[in-house]
Protein backbone atom coordinates (compact mmCIF):
# COMPACT_ATOMS: atom_id res chain seq x y z
CA UNK A 1 0.00 0.00 0.00
CA UNK A 2 1.12 3.42 -0.97
CA UNK A 3 1.62 5.63 1.75
CA UNK A 4 -0.69 9.00 1.66
CA UNK A 5 2.25 11.46 1.89
CA UNK A 6 4.51 9.94 -0.39
CA UNK A 7 5.39 12.23 -2.92
CA UNK A 8 5.17 11.73 -6.83
CA UNK A 9 8.26 10.89 -8.86
CA UNK A 10 10.27 13.89 -9.61
CA UNK A 11 8.64 16.09 -7.28
CA UNK A 12 10.55 16.42 -3.56
CA UNK A 13 10.41 19.05 -0.72
CA UNK A 14 13.04 21.53 -0.24
CA UNK A 15 14.03 21.30 3.37
CA UNK A 16 14.89 24.52 5.75
CA UNK A 17 18.88 24.18 4.73
CA UNK A 18 18.46 24.03 0.90
CA UNK A 19 15.71 26.39 0.86
CA UNK A 20 17.54 29.31 2.54
CA UNK A 21 20.33 28.68 -0.03
CA UNK A 22 18.21 28.59 -2.61
CA UNK A 23 16.09 31.99 -1.55
CA UNK A 24 19.68 33.39 -1.12
CA UNK A 25 20.51 32.68 -5.07
CA UNK A 26 16.76 33.52 -5.59
CA UNK A 27 17.72 37.28 -4.13
CA UNK A 28 21.44 37.68 -5.77
CA UNK A 29 19.98 36.99 -8.87
CA UNK A 30 16.99 38.93 -8.65
CA UNK A 31 19.29 42.09 -7.58
CA UNK A 32 21.76 41.08 -10.01
CA UNK A 33 18.99 41.69 -12.95
CA UNK A 34 17.48 44.42 -11.31
CA UNK A 35 20.98 46.35 -11.57
CA UNK A 36 20.23 45.70 -15.18
CA UNK A 37 16.86 47.83 -15.15
CA UNK A 38 14.91 44.56 -15.50
CA UNK A 39 11.52 44.76 -14.09
CA UNK A 40 10.39 42.15 -12.40
CA UNK A 41 6.78 40.19 -13.07
CA UNK A 42 5.00 37.88 -11.85
CA UNK A 43 3.06 35.58 -14.36
CA UNK A 44 -0.04 32.79 -13.04
CA UNK A 45 1.05 29.76 -12.78
CA UNK A 46 -2.28 28.65 -14.82
CA UNK A 47 -3.44 29.88 -17.91
CA UNK A 48 -5.60 29.02 -20.80
CA UNK A 49 -3.72 25.91 -22.35
CA UNK A 50 -4.29 28.07 -26.11
CA UNK A 51 -2.37 31.05 -24.72
CA UNK A 52 -0.29 29.03 -22.62
CA UNK A 53 1.24 27.02 -25.94
CA UNK A 54 0.56 30.04 -28.77
CA UNK A 55 3.83 29.87 -30.53
CA UNK A 56 5.32 27.21 -28.75
CA UNK A 57 6.50 23.76 -30.06
CA UNK A 58 5.35 20.24 -29.73
CA UNK A 59 7.63 19.37 -27.20
CA UNK A 60 6.77 22.26 -24.88
CA UNK A 61 3.32 20.80 -25.03
CA UNK A 62 4.18 17.16 -24.36
CA UNK A 63 5.91 18.64 -21.57
CA UNK A 64 2.60 20.65 -19.96
CA UNK A 65 0.27 19.31 -17.32
CA UNK A 66 -2.97 20.03 -18.49
CA UNK A 67 -6.36 20.04 -16.69
CA UNK A 68 -10.39 21.47 -16.63
CA UNK A 69 -11.18 24.84 -15.44
CA UNK A 70 -14.44 23.70 -13.10
CA UNK A 71 -15.85 27.36 -13.68
CA UNK A 72 -15.43 27.66 -17.49
CA UNK A 73 -14.90 23.96 -18.89
CA UNK A 74 -12.28 24.98 -20.64
CA UNK A 75 -8.79 23.62 -20.42
CA UNK A 76 -6.08 24.91 -18.44
CA UNK A 77 -2.08 24.17 -18.47
CA UNK A 78 0.50 24.31 -15.67
CA UNK A 79 3.16 26.20 -17.22
CA UNK A 80 6.07 24.38 -18.31
CA UNK A 81 8.10 27.99 -19.33
CA UNK A 82 7.79 31.76 -18.62
CA UNK A 83 8.78 32.85 -21.81
CA UNK A 84 5.64 32.66 -23.53
CA UNK A 85 3.73 34.39 -20.71
CA UNK A 86 6.30 37.22 -20.27
CA UNK A 87 6.15 37.77 -24.26
CA UNK A 88 2.22 37.91 -23.83
CA UNK A 89 3.06 40.30 -21.05
CA UNK A 90 5.74 42.43 -23.28
CA UNK A 91 2.50 42.19 -25.92
CA UNK A 92 -0.69 42.93 -24.57
CA UNK A 93 -0.46 44.71 -21.11
CA UNK A 94 2.23 46.78 -20.95
CA UNK A 95 2.33 47.80 -25.17
CA UNK A 96 5.52 49.77 -24.95
CA UNK A 97 7.16 50.97 -28.29
CA UNK A 98 10.48 51.01 -27.14
CA UNK A 99 13.18 48.67 -25.09
CA UNK A 100 11.41 46.60 -22.31
CA UNK A 101 13.74 44.58 -19.81
CA UNK A 102 11.60 42.20 -17.72
CA UNK A 103 12.97 39.38 -14.99
CA UNK A 104 10.60 36.64 -13.62
CA UNK A 105 11.25 33.84 -10.83
CA UNK A 106 8.64 31.23 -10.30
CA UNK A 107 8.34 27.29 -10.48
CA UNK A 108 7.33 26.03 -13.35
CA UNK A 109 5.82 22.27 -13.73
CA UNK A 110 7.42 19.59 -15.97
CA UNK A 111 5.12 16.11 -17.00
CA UNK A 112 8.68 14.48 -17.40
CA UNK A 113 11.78 15.70 -15.82
CA UNK A 114 14.85 16.67 -18.05
CA UNK A 115 16.88 13.91 -16.65
CA UNK A 116 17.34 10.71 -14.21
CA UNK A 117 17.82 13.32 -11.34
CA UNK A 118 15.93 16.28 -12.40
CA UNK A 119 12.81 17.42 -10.56
CA UNK A 120 9.14 18.26 -12.36
CA UNK A 121 9.28 21.40 -10.65
CA UNK A 122 12.26 23.64 -11.34
CA UNK A 123 12.52 27.36 -9.72
CA UNK A 124 12.87 28.80 -13.02
CA UNK A 125 14.70 32.21 -13.30
CA UNK A 126 14.96 34.23 -16.34
CA UNK A 127 15.88 37.58 -18.04
CA UNK A 128 14.40 39.27 -21.47
CA UNK A 129 14.75 42.09 -23.09
CA UNK A 130 12.28 43.04 -25.54
CA UNK A 131 12.01 45.91 -28.42
CA UNK A 132 15.89 46.08 -29.72
CA UNK A 133 17.15 43.94 -32.97
CA UNK A 134 20.86 44.48 -32.58
CA UNK A 135 23.68 42.62 -30.93
CA UNK A 136 23.86 45.13 -28.26
CA UNK A 137 20.43 43.74 -26.56
CA UNK A 138 22.30 40.02 -27.20
CA UNK A 139 25.32 41.05 -25.68
CA UNK A 140 23.62 42.63 -22.74
CA UNK A 141 21.55 39.36 -22.11
CA UNK A 142 25.13 37.69 -22.13
CA UNK A 143 26.62 39.69 -19.43
CA UNK A 144 23.64 39.34 -17.61
CA UNK A 145 23.74 35.94 -17.54
CA UNK A 146 27.53 35.48 -17.08
CA UNK A 147 27.01 38.42 -14.55
CA UNK A 148 24.48 36.49 -12.11
CA UNK A 149 26.49 33.02 -12.37
CA UNK A 150 29.34 35.07 -11.21
CA UNK A 151 27.57 36.97 -8.35
CA UNK A 152 26.25 33.57 -7.70
CA UNK A 153 29.90 32.12 -7.05
CA UNK A 154 29.80 29.70 -9.43
CA UNK A 155 33.58 28.65 -10.70
CA UNK A 156 34.99 27.80 -14.11
CA UNK A 157 32.49 29.03 -16.47
CA UNK A 158 32.59 28.04 -20.19
CA UNK A 159 30.41 29.91 -22.63
CA UNK A 160 29.21 27.75 -25.64
CA UNK A 161 28.47 29.79 -28.46
CA UNK A 162 26.09 28.80 -31.48
CA UNK A 163 23.48 29.87 -33.84
CA UNK A 164 20.71 28.95 -35.51
CA UNK A 165 20.86 30.45 -38.56
CA UNK A 166 24.03 28.81 -39.60
CA UNK A 167 21.86 25.82 -40.82
CA UNK A 168 18.89 27.70 -41.61
CA UNK A 169 21.06 29.38 -44.04
CA UNK A 170 22.87 26.72 -45.52
CA UNK A 171 19.07 24.86 -45.93
CA UNK A 172 17.74 27.65 -47.85
CA UNK A 173 16.21 26.89 -51.04
CA UNK A 174 15.97 23.68 -50.18
CA UNK A 175 12.79 21.49 -50.36
CA UNK A 176 12.88 19.64 -47.01
CA UNK A 177 9.51 18.84 -45.48
CA UNK A 178 9.40 18.83 -41.55
CA UNK A 179 9.80 15.11 -40.85
CA UNK A 180 12.72 15.46 -42.50
CA UNK A 181 14.03 18.40 -41.38
CA UNK A 182 13.55 17.08 -37.92
CA UNK A 183 16.16 14.39 -38.53
CA UNK A 184 18.84 16.80 -39.98
CA UNK A 185 18.83 18.44 -36.69
CA UNK A 186 18.32 15.43 -34.47
CA UNK A 187 21.40 13.92 -36.59
CA UNK A 188 23.58 17.50 -36.13
CA UNK A 189 22.97 17.09 -32.29
CA UNK A 190 24.18 13.67 -31.92
CA UNK A 191 26.89 14.74 -34.15
CA UNK A 192 25.81 11.25 -36.61
CA UNK A 193 28.01 12.09 -39.44
CA UNK A 194 26.53 8.45 -41.11
CA UNK A 195 22.67 9.11 -40.02
CA UNK A 196 23.53 12.89 -41.42
CA UNK A 197 24.64 11.66 -44.63
CA UNK A 198 21.76 9.61 -44.93
CA UNK A 199 19.12 11.94 -44.22
CA UNK A 200 21.35 14.57 -46.42
CA UNK A 201 21.07 12.66 -49.27
CA UNK A 202 19.59 14.49 -52.55
CA UNK A 203 20.60 17.75 -50.97
CA UNK A 204 22.37 19.81 -53.64
CA UNK A 205 25.70 18.54 -53.10
CA UNK A 206 27.14 21.65 -50.97
CA UNK A 207 24.41 21.73 -48.50
CA UNK A 208 25.32 18.53 -48.20
CA UNK A 209 28.79 18.53 -47.66
CA UNK A 210 27.98 22.21 -45.49
CA UNK A 211 25.83 19.58 -43.02
CA UNK A 212 28.51 17.23 -42.46
CA UNK A 213 31.03 19.75 -41.70
CA UNK A 214 29.01 21.69 -39.35
CA UNK A 215 29.00 18.14 -37.46
CA UNK A 216 32.93 18.68 -36.42
CA UNK A 217 32.66 22.72 -36.29
CA UNK A 218 32.85 22.35 -32.17
CA UNK A 219 36.34 23.90 -30.30
CA UNK A 220 38.03 27.04 -29.68
CA UNK A 221 37.71 30.19 -32.01
CA UNK A 222 39.28 28.33 -34.68
CA UNK A 223 36.07 27.01 -35.51
CA UNK A 224 34.82 29.95 -37.16
CA UNK A 225 37.85 30.50 -38.93
CA UNK A 226 36.85 26.89 -40.76
CA UNK A 227 33.83 27.68 -40.82
CA UNK A 228 34.11 30.47 -42.82
CA UNK A 229 36.36 28.67 -44.98
CA UNK A 230 34.80 25.32 -45.93
CA UNK A 231 30.77 26.45 -45.34
CA UNK A 232 28.92 27.54 -48.08
CA UNK A 233 28.58 31.10 -48.97
CA UNK A 234 25.66 31.90 -48.05
CA UNK A 235 24.45 35.53 -46.43
CA UNK A 236 23.03 34.54 -43.72
CA UNK A 237 25.53 32.12 -42.49
CA UNK A 238 27.89 34.95 -42.99
CA UNK A 239 25.91 37.17 -40.87
CA UNK A 240 25.58 34.58 -37.95
CA UNK A 241 29.60 33.77 -38.04
CA UNK A 242 30.47 37.53 -37.89
CA UNK A 243 27.83 38.55 -34.65
CA UNK A 244 29.44 34.76 -33.47
CA UNK A 245 33.31 36.39 -33.54
CA UNK A 246 31.21 39.86 -31.76
CA UNK A 247 29.58 37.68 -28.86
CA UNK A 248 32.91 36.10 -28.25
CA UNK A 249 35.29 39.01 -28.70
CA UNK A 250 32.59 41.16 -25.83
CA UNK A 251 33.04 38.12 -23.37
CA UNK A 252 36.48 38.15 -23.50
CA UNK A 253 37.36 41.82 -22.63
CA UNK A 254 34.36 41.99 -20.23
CA UNK A 255 34.70 38.69 -18.60
CA UNK A 256 38.04 37.50 -19.34
CA UNK A 257 37.71 34.59 -16.32
CA UNK A 258 35.46 33.21 -18.82
CA UNK A 259 36.73 30.38 -21.32
CA UNK A 260 34.66 30.78 -24.65
CA UNK A 261 33.95 27.96 -26.70
CA UNK A 262 31.54 26.86 -29.60
CA UNK A 263 29.52 24.34 -30.86
CA UNK A 264 27.84 25.17 -34.31
CA UNK A 265 25.99 22.01 -34.58
CA UNK A 266 24.27 22.43 -30.95
CA UNK A 267 20.85 23.04 -32.19
CA UNK A 268 19.11 22.97 -28.83
CA UNK A 269 15.69 24.74 -29.28
CA UNK A 270 16.28 25.09 -32.66
CA UNK A 271 12.31 25.78 -33.45
CA UNK A 272 12.19 28.36 -30.40
CA UNK A 273 15.37 30.10 -31.21
CA UNK A 274 15.89 32.83 -34.09
CA UNK A 275 20.00 33.57 -34.25
CA UNK A 276 22.50 33.63 -31.62
CA UNK A 277 22.35 31.46 -28.77
CA UNK A 278 24.33 30.55 -25.24
CA UNK A 279 25.02 27.99 -23.04
CA UNK A 280 26.82 28.16 -19.92
CA UNK A 281 28.68 25.44 -18.15
CA UNK A 282 30.62 25.61 -14.77
CA UNK A 283 30.55 23.96 -11.36
CA UNK A 284 32.04 21.05 -12.55
CA UNK A 285 28.68 20.46 -13.69
CA UNK A 286 28.55 18.34 -17.28
CA UNK A 287 24.89 19.63 -18.56
CA UNK A 288 24.94 23.31 -19.06
CA UNK A 289 23.68 25.25 -15.83
CA UNK A 290 21.93 28.42 -17.77
CA UNK A 291 20.40 28.25 -21.73
CA UNK A 292 19.60 31.64 -23.49
CA UNK A 293 19.78 33.90 -27.22
CA UNK A 294 17.66 35.42 -29.64
CA UNK A 295 13.50 34.45 -30.23
CA UNK A 296 12.42 36.94 -32.27
CA UNK A 297 9.63 35.05 -33.30
CA UNK A 298 7.57 34.55 -29.63
CA UNK A 299 5.59 37.55 -29.52
CA UNK A 300 3.73 37.00 -33.13
CA UNK A 301 1.04 35.01 -32.19
CA UNK A 302 0.20 37.68 -29.49
CA UNK A 303 -0.11 40.14 -32.27
CA UNK A 304 3.18 42.17 -31.92
CA UNK A 305 6.52 40.10 -33.75
CA UNK A 306 9.13 42.77 -31.18
CA UNK A 307 12.93 42.01 -31.42
CA UNK A 308 13.60 39.66 -28.20
CA UNK A 309 16.39 38.22 -26.75
CA UNK A 310 16.40 36.15 -22.79
CA UNK A 311 17.68 33.61 -20.78
CA UNK A 312 16.74 30.92 -17.94
CA UNK A 313 17.77 28.86 -15.29
CA UNK A 314 16.70 26.36 -12.53
CA UNK A 315 17.75 27.79 -9.48
CA UNK A 316 17.35 24.16 -7.84
CA UNK A 317 20.00 23.08 -9.86
CA UNK A 318 21.84 25.44 -9.99
CA UNK A 319 22.45 26.11 -5.98
CA UNK A 320 24.60 23.06 -6.38
CA UNK A 321 27.23 24.77 -7.99
CA UNK A 322 26.76 27.98 -6.04
CA UNK A 323 29.12 29.41 -3.77
CA UNK A 324 26.19 30.40 -1.40
CA UNK A 325 24.97 29.48 2.08
CA UNK A 326 22.01 32.09 3.23
CA UNK A 327 22.84 31.00 7.16
CA UNK A 328 22.79 35.06 8.76
CA UNK A 329 23.84 35.91 11.75
CA UNK A 330 20.95 35.98 14.73
CA UNK A 331 20.62 37.02 18.28
CA UNK A 332 19.99 34.52 20.80
CA UNK A 333 17.68 35.95 23.70
CA UNK A 334 15.83 34.11 26.91
CA UNK A 335 12.14 33.57 27.10
CA UNK A 336 10.19 35.65 29.74
CA UNK A 337 7.06 38.41 29.62
CA UNK A 338 9.39 40.96 31.30
CA UNK A 339 8.36 44.24 29.40
CA UNK A 340 12.06 45.53 29.19
CA UNK A 341 13.09 42.19 27.62
CA UNK A 342 10.38 42.14 25.26
CA UNK A 343 10.85 45.64 23.99
CA UNK A 344 14.20 45.02 23.52
CA UNK A 345 13.49 42.48 21.41
CA UNK A 346 11.32 44.19 19.30
CA UNK A 347 13.64 47.03 18.85
CA UNK A 348 16.30 44.55 17.64
CA UNK A 349 13.67 42.71 15.07
CA UNK A 350 12.33 46.05 13.93
CA UNK A 351 15.90 47.07 13.40
CA UNK A 352 16.64 44.28 11.03
CA UNK A 353 18.20 41.32 13.54
CA UNK A 354 16.94 37.72 13.51
CA UNK A 355 15.97 36.82 17.30
CA UNK A 356 15.67 33.25 18.43
CA UNK A 357 14.01 33.29 21.82
CA UNK A 358 15.35 29.91 23.77
CA UNK A 359 11.67 28.44 24.52
CA UNK A 360 12.11 26.96 27.97
CA UNK A 361 13.68 23.19 28.02
CA UNK A 362 15.10 23.98 24.29
CA UNK A 363 18.32 25.49 25.01
CA UNK A 364 20.77 23.25 23.86
CA UNK A 365 18.88 22.63 20.69
CA UNK A 366 21.08 23.46 17.28
CA UNK A 367 19.04 25.57 14.60
CA UNK A 368 19.29 26.99 11.31
CA UNK A 369 20.93 30.47 12.20
CA UNK A 370 24.28 31.30 13.70
CA UNK A 371 23.62 32.74 16.65
CA UNK A 372 27.38 35.24 17.59
CA UNK A 373 25.08 37.48 19.70
CA UNK A 374 23.10 37.09 23.27
CA UNK A 375 20.84 39.32 24.71
CA UNK A 376 21.44 39.52 28.74
CA UNK A 377 20.53 41.67 31.67
CA UNK A 378 23.10 43.56 33.11
CA UNK A 379 22.17 45.82 35.99
CA UNK A 380 18.54 46.14 35.34
CA UNK A 381 19.10 46.44 31.32
CA UNK A 382 19.09 44.24 28.47
CA UNK A 383 21.67 44.49 26.94
CA UNK A 384 23.70 42.68 23.49
CA UNK A 385 26.89 41.03 23.53
CA UNK A 386 29.22 38.61 21.30
CA UNK A 387 29.03 34.95 22.36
Amino acid sequence: MTSAWLLPEHIADVLPSEARRIEELRRTVLDTARGYGCELVMPPLLEHLESLLSGTGHELDLRTFKLVDQLSGRTLGLRADTTPQVARIDAHLLNRTGVTRLCYCGPVAHTRPAGLQGSREPLQFGAELYGHAGLEADLEIQDLALDCLRAAGVDGLVLDLADTRIVRGLLAGVACEAARLTEVYTALAAKDTAALGRVADGFPADVRQGLLTLASLYGDAEVLTVAQARLPQRSLVAAALADLRSLAAHAAIAHPEVKVGFDLADLSGYAYYSGARFAVYGGGSSDSLLRGGRYDEVGAVFGRNRPAVGFSTDLKELVAHARVDGRHAAVRAPWGEDASLRAAIRALRAGGETVLCVLPGHEHEAQEFDCDREVVDVGGRWIVRAL
